[in-house]
């Protein structure tokens, strides 16, 4: 079975380097909201609103702040009635690199102005729609921990309706699915007692550029550090490669 975890690998590598923050209250409450309003506002019956809790409360987000989240999008608070939609954006990074960008958004032209500044300033530009998504695929990832035994990763993996799975650190891994199978994945895997630490759409580049300049290595995680610190973007993805020497330099 094969694996497809480079990106994730370079943003952990990242992570480690520049302590990265993270998600934003902001960022991780809308998930929430948008999660809420597109389901039933109970996570008990609504798969996306759970792993959006989960990775709020992993964030350490008080439950009243989950709370209020879950009522606004419910459309039960009766405060705020800013409507969130979901909406991707395309654009190239320094040396080529594709850039998507997932983002919960109350006003369009905000969003892609914002983006658009983003990009410019960092040697990248924003594209029409369909520019660079032909080149990524979107796959449900279950992130798992605690695998001592290999085997029994693979055959719960194989039950599950897994298309692959790749050991990523030690005892930790990844394992890929069809994003209609993703719940039915994460379930098997728990029932098999194996840990699931994050179940999430992610979207799979098919190939990558290399970057081998330090200049253009700097300016893209520039770039990407400033789209992912807008309030209104939930996900970059890219589909560069970079030695980890590089990836070690050029993290500021």
């Amino acid at each position: 079975m094969a694996g497809h975890s480079k990106w994730a690998n370079i943003k952990r590598q990242k992570a480690v380097v520049d302590a990265k923050r993270g998600k934003t209250f902001t960022q991780l409450s809308r998930a929430i909201i948008v999660a809420a309003r597109s389901g039933v506002p109970d996570p008990a019956l609504n798969f996306q609103l759970r792993t959006a809790i989960d990775k709020a409360k992993a964030a350490s987000i008080p439950n009243d702040n989950i709370e209020r989240a879950i009522a606004k999008g419910a459309g039960t608070n009766g405060g705020d009635n800013a409507t969130f939609e979901a909406i991707r954006y395309e654009g190239y990074g320094p040396s080529g690199v594709a850039i998507l960008i997932e983002a919960f958004t109350d006003n369009r032209n905000r969003t892609a102005a914002d983006l658009r500044v983003a990009f410019s300033k960092n040697g990248g530009n924003l594209g029409e729609t369909g520019c660079v998504s032909w080149m990524f695929e979107q796959k449900g990832v279950c992130v798992v921990q605690g695998v001592v035994d290999e085997e029994q990763l693979l055959e719960a993996s194989l039950e599950g309706g897994a298309e692959s799975y790749e050991m990523t650190e030690d005892e930790m891994a990844e394992v890929f699915t069809d994003i209609g199978n993703l719940e039915t994945l994460s379930q098997t895997l728990k029932d098999q007692g194996i840990k699931v630490t994050e179940a999430e759409l992610r979207w799979i580049p098919g190939n990558s550029a290399e970057v081998t300049d330090p200049d253009q290595a700097r300016s893209l995680f520039k770039l990407i550090d400033t789209l992912e610190s807008l309030d209104d973007v939930q996900n970059v993805t890219a589909n560069f490669e970079m030695a980890e020497e590089l990836i070690a330099l050029s993290i500021i």
